[in-house]
């Protein structure tokens, strides 16, 4: 879905770099140590005469994993084999495959895919080898597990608050009230407008405001893994559901589910609404639009913080060369040569702090960068897959008038009966 949307499109929107993706003001986790290229966890590769590696892509990166496995072949002796699948296959060709040896020794693949893995036994651990710091936090946290870390992190994505510059400038509003009253004096018809996914809810979308009232869906520990322990069930979470229907059919009418995505992206492209929150899949939609990308201001008093989804390198738990995998994936594609060359590859929003710095230079992707800083990796536990229905459905009905503290807290008791 929104994570296999081609940067490249973005690129020609805004014309200063290769990604489209861009949200942020600054590179996330800036004051962090940076590594050099060559940056390694030991001082050579090992030996590996006669070892073979094999490693599972798609199309658009496979060129520069290509790249990277040719300097491996040469530095240790080693065979490596690139083989292209088409991304939508290989989450379950990894799990259907790995236990009977059939499978690879590296795939890349989706954080929220991790949760999956984790339970059919198919990935390891990897180590970093002390290059933690040089890769942005939100990445290790997504894909961190039980306080594990099982992937090497190198690409991003987020939403972010776009607005339209002609209407009301590049600085970016602080809170949500700031950004209706600009969008109001602007003389726009609508002041912001989001997608809600129609009558079905998107709260993937709107999970920034959700954050801003401190109702996170589910909690995080101190490794940055998700528990079990539902975070929207109390106080907060009915201050936002009361949010939602001040501003819905009932109250202020900025929140409406006669809004999905194309509706949303005709609104603004059309200079009809001031504010909107997208990701930069949507970019190329407001082509002849100024705009500006900024982190999402908060509704409820505390920070934005939008779903982050992250992409990476999985070890397979039964590669007969672990040890060996484990060094191209930190030494070869964890370097900045290797970061950079996937991001070229496939521009998307950069993993690694060092990589990210040299892209902010477009702005776009400095503000999507910025809404990333801010952010926290959707949930990629097994449990999030009972909490989409739910919960979408509850905002919408919200939105279109329906009693926020009852409706919301049935949703929650919904939820916790399919939690078990």
């Amino acid at each position: 879905m929104r994570n296999r949307l081609a940067f490249g499109a973005i690129a020609l929107t805004t014309g200063l770099m290769l990604s489209a993706c861009g949200s942020d003001s600054a590179p996330a986790e800036s004051a962090a140590p940076q590594p050099s290229s060559a940056t390694t966890t030991s001082t050579e590769a090992p030996a590996a005469n006669g070892a073979s590696l094999t490693i599972w892509t798609d199309a658009e990166r496979q060129q520069a994993i290509q790249s990277q496995a040719d300097a491996f072949e040469e530095a240790t002796g080693a065979t490596v084999t690139v083989v292209q699948k088409n991304f939508e296959d290989l989450r379950n060709d990894f799990i259907t495959q790995v236990p009977t040896g059939e499978g690879p020794d590296i795939t890349i693949g989706a954080h929220d895919w991790l949760g999956a893995l984790v339970t059919a036994g198919v990935v390891d651990t990897i180590d970093l080898g002390g290059t933690e710091s040089a890769f942005q936090q939100v990445a290790l946290e997504a894909m961190t597990y039980d306080g594990q870390l099982y992937a090497l992190p190198y690409a991003m994505e987020t939403v972010a608050l776009i607005q339209n510059v002609d209407l009301v400038g590049e600085e970016a509003p602080a809170t949500w009230d700031d950004m209706i009253a600009s969008g109001l004096e602007a003389g726009a018809e609508r002041p912001f407008v989001i997608n809600t996914g129609g009558t079905t809810g998107d709260g993937y979308t709107m999970y920034g405001f959700q954050t801003s009232f401190g109702a996170p869906v589910f909690v995080q520990d101190d490794s940055g893994s998700y528990t079990t322990e539902v975070g929207m069930a109390g106080e907060e979470g009915q201050a936002f559901a009361k949010w939602l229907h001040d501003n819905g059919a009932q109250g202020t009418g900025y929140l409406s589910t006669t809004i999905d995505y194309d509706i949303n992206n005709e609104l603004f492209s059309t200079g009809k609404a001031a504010y909107t929150v997208q990701g930069p899949w949507a970019i190329p939609s407001y082509e002849g639009i100024n705009v500006a990308v900024n982190p999402i201001p908060s509704a409820g008093g505390q920070p934005s913080a939008p779903f982050v989804g992250v992409q990476g390198f999985y070890l397979s738990s039964q590669s007969d060369n672990a040890l060996l995998a484990n060094d191209f994936i930190v030494n070869f594609l964890g370097t900045e040569d290797g970061q950079r060359a996937l991001y070229e590859a496939d521009p998307r929003l950069p993993a690694m702090s060092a990589i990210a710095e040299e892209v902010s230079s477009d702005p776009i992707v400095a503000g999507f960068l910025a809404s990333s800083e801010n952010g926290v990796p959707m949930p990629s536990i097994p449990e999030m897959g009972a909490v989409w229905d739910f919960w979408n459905a509850a905002e919408a009905q919200i939105i279109d008038g329906a009693d926020p503290a009852s409706t919301w807290t049935t949703m929650n008791e919904n939820l916790a009966a399919e939690l078990g």
